[in-house]
């Protein structure tokens, strides 16, 4: 292969770094991957469609070499300092105008000092979020891109031809400046959170009343056939019929109700406190799979107060309300998630387009579902909508199944079932349509013990008052 053949370079060739690039050259550009790992470059070429251009190469200054100019070079490596480890090892390889590119799941802070600290080498910077997960980014995953713009022009072309389609429509968009991408990556997993709990939620209710993992599959089918379409619906509906291997068992009964985590929900409900932004749907989806560790305590604790009995409620009734209520608790959930990107645009400067972010979401993230149709008119009616809440289509979607949602959320409670959030989509969907809150008191608290001051609804300015002075 003669020098300067290819079109993009690839750091980390584990599945998904595999997965982009031979997506890439089954779109007709010419890839090559470095890793050190031999095995990981023999199965970059053989798995390789007859007839693409791909190489593998264990030399990191090899892979440079063969690059085209400007190189494009994507770093797929954990995040944190593995990412400056190897940025370190391309600096003395590249040329000015060279784009690097982190599509792991950096934390946007990482990518704001690295962009910064290019900049000043005059080699461009990228942060893209990638979803889709390993079968995604084979045939076409969601990418989220933020940083450099001019960096974006070179990379554009080959993002839109492997990007998932929607109508025709690529999903990826150029999202923003500075740390964006990773920005609008980390709240989309986030959302995913919130949404993966209020699914497992929902199941715990109907487990709860009795409904087989056969039944479950049919309820989730359903739904994903209908206004609930989505991947996590669709996923959820083959999860209950997976027989285990090793026993007779419907898998998912023998999975450990331990969850794990890699920090990105984490991520977005503590950067949503520095904004500050409530997002407590995904707060207390972190929560609960915290508390799902809590197992040796959990199993002491259901011994020493006993299992709460189940309301009868009539089957088909429990699963509408069901249904109503996870609808409900996923808007409430995007909203929140949506709220946060609003607000950190502004505050962070990273001018994030939310009609381009909820267009990007629409195919091949896990988040994808038929309610970012609904998101994407609401924003390219009102840009500038601060939450989705406050656009009239998805106001009446909420209001069509507000009361179901009230009577699920009571069964849940009185049935000793966890729900939590499911329940805390409820009381925040209640506190925003409330024009009148009771932190009065709170501020009288404050003022009170602290001298923290306060505003009055009836005279502009801050005040004080000495307390217990009649």
């Amino acid at each position: 292969m003669s020098q300067n053949l290819f079109d993009f370079g690839m750091i980390g060739l584990g599945v998904m770094g595999r997965n982009l690039l031979l997506n890439m050259a089954d779109h007709g550009f010419s890839v090559i991957g470095f890793d050190k790992d031999e095995t990981k470059n023999s199965a970059l070429e053989s798995s390789a469609t007859p007839g693409t251009t791909v190489k593998g190469v264990s030399e990191l200054a090899q892979m440079i070499q063969l690059l085209q100019r400007p190189r494009k070079v994507m770093m797929l490596v954990p995040a944190g300092q593995p990412v400056d480890d190897v940025i370190a090892s391309l600096l003395p390889l590249l040329e000015k105008g060279d784009v690097i590119i982190d599509g792991g799941n950096s934390h946007y802070t990482d990518t704001l000092r690295r962009v910064k600290y290019l900049r000043e080498k005059d080699i461009h910077f990228m942060g893209i979020g990638v979803s889709g997960g390993e079968k995604g980014a084979r045939t076409g995953p969601s990418i989220m891109p933020g940083g450099d713009k001019e960096a974006y022009a070179h990379v554009q072309p080959m993002l839109e031809a492997i990007a998932a389609k929607v109508n025709g429509e690529p999903c990826v968009a150029y999202l923003g400046k500075e740390g964006a991408g990773h920005y609008v990556k980390m709240v989309h997993n986030g959302i995913e959170y919130a949404i993966m709990q209020l699914i497992s939620e929902s199941y715990a209710i109907l487990k709860k009343a009795g409904l087989s993992n056969e039944q479950l599959h049919e309820v989730f089918k359903s739904w994903n056939e209908g206004d609930l379409q989505s991947f996590l619906v669709e996923i959820t509906a083959d999860i209950f019929l997976q027989k285990d291997d090793k026993t007779a068992a419907h898998l998912v009964d023998v999975i450990s109700d331990k969850a794990g985590s890699k920090g990105t929900g984490k991520w977005t409900s503590q950067d949503s406190m520095e904004l500050p932004v409530a997002v407590p749907v995904i707060d207390t989806a972190v929560a609960m799979r915290t508390l799902s560790g809590y197992k040796d305590e959990r199993v002491v604790a259901a011994e020493l107060y006993g299992a709460s009995s189940a309301i009868s409620e009539e089957t088909q009734v429990l699963i509408q309300q069901v249904h109503d209520a996870l609808y409900f608790a996923t808007i409430l959930a995007y909203a929140q998630g949506l709220a946060m990107l609003f607000q950190a645009s502004k505050d962070l400067q990273m001018e994030i387009p939310l009609t381009d972010v909820v267009s990007v979401w629409r195919g091949g993230c896990i988040i994808r579902s038929s309610l970012l149709g609904v998101f994407t008119s609401a924003y390219k009616q009102t840009p500038e909508l601060s939450n989705i809440l406050l656009n009239q289509e998805v106001a009446a979607l909420v209001k069509s199944v507000e009361g179901n949602t009230r009577s699920l959320i009571a069964f849940a409670a009185q049935s000793g079932i966890p729900a939590a959030a499911l329940m805390s989509s409820l009381a925040y969907f209640d506190a925003y349509k409330t024009a009148y809150m009771p932190t009065n008191l709170i501020q009288a608290q404050r003022d009170y013990f602290g001298a923290h001051t306060y505003q009055r609804t009836d005279i502009p300015g801050t005040f004080h008052t000495e307390w217990g002075q009649q």
